[in-house]
């Protein structure tokens, strides 16, 4: 079978308090970690990496320059080829549903994003993901509890949320006044969210016209997750890094033999007398230390929202899915021999 990862972006940015300064999410373009831009040009891609802002300010980029990039500016919609990868618009992976207790909230951080993810026990029993910031004094909602209703509550004064973000209760308020609790700025902002290959995933737009996204858009879907027969492993791990550096390294086999030395036999198929230091293992002859070789591999598929590559005669290959997913064989394994009756 083949493996799936997906990188969990609790450590991709730091904060970005948007709703805090007033500025609706739509209109504000997020600047993401890692952004690829492919170009074809005489039959040959180029990688454009966009640079920090210290480093546009420093460097007056010449004419032709300028206007390469008011082209690539261009408004584009669904991206592709030519046009631009929207970060915003995609389905990320919060965490596994078995490392989420159900009885109390969850902070994570995606794509700058400070959420909450909760399980709405009064809502139909879902999970749900909404900011983690309580409308009343900006207090992280992760720090509170989930209450006898199954609504999330605010650790801070008490307000209590359902699922879709709206506020169901103020206890400092006359319970014989005005419902002060229906007030719009009393409601936290929620995002799609969904649970499939037993991953909840969300997606980052609060907006309504994204209330039914699902309809339109799923989330990566892997059939192997959900068989019965498929040996699944999750695991999640915090690494002080953005998930783009993780991303990249996960795709490079060339690195394996030198930073994973000792740790997985390799051969090279041409020049069998080649092997990884701790392939001795398996009862062979140790002729490289190192273990490295050249690895053939073409590009099948290239494009604004990931590519596909293949090596060693179709038998292994990668294929990458932006923004976070990475599933594939990268390595030629020993077939185990059956014998018929």
């Amino acid at each position: 079978m083949a493996p799936v990862s997906l990188p969990l972006l609790s450590r991709a940015r730091p904060p970005l308090l948007l709703r805090d300064a007033g500025v609706k999410l739509s209109t504000v373009r997020l600047p993401p970690p890692w952004r690829q831009q492919w170009k074809h040009t005489s039959g040959e891609r180029r990688r454009r990496l966009s640079m920090p802002a210290s480093a546009v300010a420093a460097e007056t980029p010449p004419p032709h320059a300028r206007a390469e990039e008011e082209e690539e500016a261009a408004p584009a919609v669904g991206g592709g080829e030519e046009g631009r990868f929207e970060w915003l618009d995609q389905w990320y992976p919060v965490a596994p549903v078995c490392d989420l207790d159900p009885r109390k909230p969850h902070g994570k951080m995606v794509m700058g994003l400070r959420v909450v993810a909760w399980f709405d026990g009064g809502g139909g029993g879902e999970w749900r993901v909404v900011d983690d910031a309580c409308p009343h004094r900006l207090a992280p909602l992760s720090e509170g509890r989930v209450d006898g209703k199954g609504r999330l509550q605010c650790a801070y004064h008490g307000w209590c949320f359902d699922g879709h973000g709206s506020c169901q209760f103020i206890p400092q308020a006359p319970a014989l006044g005005p419902p002060v609790h229906k007030n719009s700025k009393a409601c936290v902002a929620s995002y799609p969210s969904v649970v499939q290959n037993n991953i909840l995933w969300f997606y980052p737009r609060s907006e309504p016209e994204y209330k039914e996204i699902l309809q339109r858009k799923r989330p990566p879907y892997f059939p192997d997750l959900d068989d019965p027969s498929f040996n699944t492993v999750f695991g999640v791990r915090d690494l002080f890094y953005g998930y783009d550096v993780l991303v990249e390294n996960l795709m490079d086999p060339a690195h394996v033999p030198y930073a994973h030395k000792g740790l997985m036999p390799i051969q090279n198929k041409e020049d069998p007398g080649r092997y990884c230091s701790t392939v001795h293992l398996l009862s062979t002859v140790e002729s490289d230390q190192e273990g490295g070789y050249p690895v053939k591999i073409r590009t099948e598929q290239a494009k604004i929202d990931g590519f596909l590559s293949v090596q060693e005669d179709d038998v292994c290959y990668m294929k990458f899915d932006a923004p976070c997913t990475l599933y594939g064989k990268p390595f030629r394994t020993k077939e185990p021999q059956v014998s018929a009756p």
